[in-house]
């Protein structure tokens, strides 16, 4: 990028795969610098730039390593800035057979873990960051999910209760945090396709009036106009991409 244009940055969670690998290279395409957040190190076959510097090991299943991260993230924001953040991150444990976990059989004790990632890491991460991203007027972006609308036949009662949540919690942002000039808005993907599918999600995608599922790419472009001025007069909203499977 030309040298008197500030280069933006972009914090993402669950970056190594699927929808958040996609959203790495639209943005690094872009010119932006990315730092990401995963519990695992950073993966050798992800090709961005400075990828491996710019990554930062967090269990945010663990509200104490979570909050942690925050500091270590705002000691990489030399200039006190951070123009984008994208809160991608999401686990949705299935049965020892593969099963949807429902309201009966989910333990106690995953319906904690699966928010604390889902949905309380999104809390800790923004308020964390609100004066980096107050300075850089930036954007933040939840990544919720059909499921958070409608029971889904794979995905379980706590992932979409904490995808529901994660919905309710980008409005109430919005309002607080758009007096600062930060804005708050989520996208809501259906079926994507990605390495981790649930069995029978092809056939499914057979019912979707597209016909197919969504591709990652096609997800990382919406998350990137909400995170851009093309969107400057956008927020509180929740933007689905399903092919029309909420139709």
């Amino acid at each position: 990028m030309p040298d008197n244009r500030e280069r933006k940055t972009l914090l993402l969670t669950g970056a190594s795969r699927g929808i958040g690998h996609a959203t790495v290279k639209r943005f690094s395409s872009a010119g932006w610098r990315v730092i990401t957040c995963s519990r695992h190190p950073f993966p050798e076959e992800c090709p961005w730039s400075a990828g491996e510097d710019d990554h930062i090991e967090v269990d945010l299943s663990d509200p104490n390593s979570t909050i942690d991260a925050v500091a270590e993230i705002k000691s990489r924001l030399t200039d006190g800035k951070l123009h984008a953040l994208v809160n991608n991150a999401g686990i949705s444990p299935k049965g020892p057979e593969g099963e949807r976990l429902d309201t009966i059989t989910t333990d106690l004790r995953t319906w904690g873990h699966v928010f604390h990632v889902n949905f309380f890491a999104s809390v800790v991460l923004a308020r964390g960051l609100f004066d980096e991203l107050k300075a850089a007027q930036g954007a933040i972006v939840n990544v919720t999910s059909i499921a958070g609308s409608r029971v889904h036949p794979f995905a379980g009662a706590a992932y979409a209760t904490s995808k529901a949540a994660l919905a309710a919690l980008t409005r109430e942002m919005a309002h607080d945090y758009g007096p600062h000039g930060i804005r708050v808005n989520a996208i809501a993907p259906g079926e994507i396709e990605t390495a981790i599918l649930s069995p029978g999600t092809a056939k499914l995608a057979e019912t979707l009036p597209l016909r197919r599922l969504g591709k990652p790419e096609e997800v990382a472009r919406t998350i990137y106009y909400l995170c851009t001025p093309e969107s400057s007069y956008v927020t509180g909203v929740e933007i689905e991409i399903n092919g029309g499977q909420h139709v």
